[in-house]
């Protein structure tokens, strides 16, 4: 199971983002809400029984990591460690494959499920990324639908958080 989890929420340039952690990684991060009272709850709805603490070194890079891209660095975050205990096989190859696209870069859904040797899974990679628990470490915000259009987002804001995401990285559209 998960372990002991611990959060956090910690400023960026676009408002308080969260995240959550055990000793084997970071499992969880949230895009900013409101503000970081509603931030704070949102992690506590969805990890149940979290503490807030001091991060391990895996949360600190990657606090680290998500305020410098949020500020316009790129900084890929490849190097973060995350758990994704009991994220099934086929989302762990979205996952991985999503991790591997850098900060102003944009792959298709339809690419990701190719790569997966699933040409006709593009909506299962979309639901997938739907559910990633660890958004901008694994930059879901980075993969469109067919033609260059933004897909969907399921952060606050939804498609214009993607669009501002991707317009901090200076990503081109089509």
């Amino acid at each position: 199971m998960m372990g002991v989890v611990q959060m956090m929420v910690f400023p960026t340039a676009i408002g308080d983002c969260g995240i959550v952690w055990n000793d084997r990684g970071v499992v969880g991060v949230q895009l900013p809400e409101a503000n970081a009272e509603e931030t704070r709850q949102r992690l506590q709805r969805h990890w149940p029984g979290t503490t807030t603490a001091e991060p391990t070194r895996a949360a600190d890079r990657a606090i680290t990591g998500i305020s410098a891209l949020l500020a316009g660095e790129a900084d890929p975050m490849d190097d973060v460690v995350i758990d994704l205990d009991g994220v099934s096989d086929f989302r762990r190859g979205v996952y991985e494959i999503a991790r591997t696209v850098g900060p102003g870069e944009t792959i298709t859904y339809g690419e990701i499920a190719s790569r997966l040797g699933e040409p006709h899974a593009a909506r299962e990679v979309g639901q997938a990324l739907g559910a990633n628990p660890v958004p901008l470490i694994v930059p879901c915000h980075r993969v469109l639908a067919a033609g260059g259009k933004l897909g969907g987002f399921s952060a606050r804001g939804g498609v214009t958080t993607k669009s501002r995401l991707l317009a901090i990285e200076g990503a081109s559209l089509f």
